[in-house]
């Protein structure tokens, strides 16, 4: 007789969280990944508001904005809350850098 063992796969905690650990965990990582997200915006002013984008590398940004929509689209087909805004703010800001550089010049292709 062979015997088969089915195994239940644990589900991830739903957000929000039903503990009130995983809750200031959930909190933690979404406060970390809005502000890492806003941490673009001086980078941003600097090329709008001097019209000057030198020094900044047009590859490292548009890779930067490329590989934050695999992580939009895993987000949403996982009904990741905070996932989707995060990396949704991420691609925003990326993306304004990119036309920045295109825009005011610079745009160099090296990974500085």
């Amino acid at each position: 007789m062979v015997m088969h063992h089915y195994h239940t796969r644990r589900r991830a905690e739903p957000y929000p969280a039903s503990t009130f650990r995983m809750r200031v965990l959930d909190f933690s990582v979404y406060v970390a990944g809005v502000l890492g997200a806003f941490a673009t915006i001086p980078q941003i002013i600097k090329i709008y508001s001097t019209h000057d984008a030198g020094g900044v590398s047009l590859l490292t940004w548009s890779m930067y904005t490329l590989f934050d929509i695999p992580w939009v689209i895993y987000a949403i087909v996982h009904k990741e809350r905070p996932l989707v805004v995060c990396y949704s703010l991420w691609f925003f800001f990326n993306t304004t850098v990119v036309i920045g550089v295109l825009m005011f010049g610079g745009g160099q292709l090296g990974l500085l």
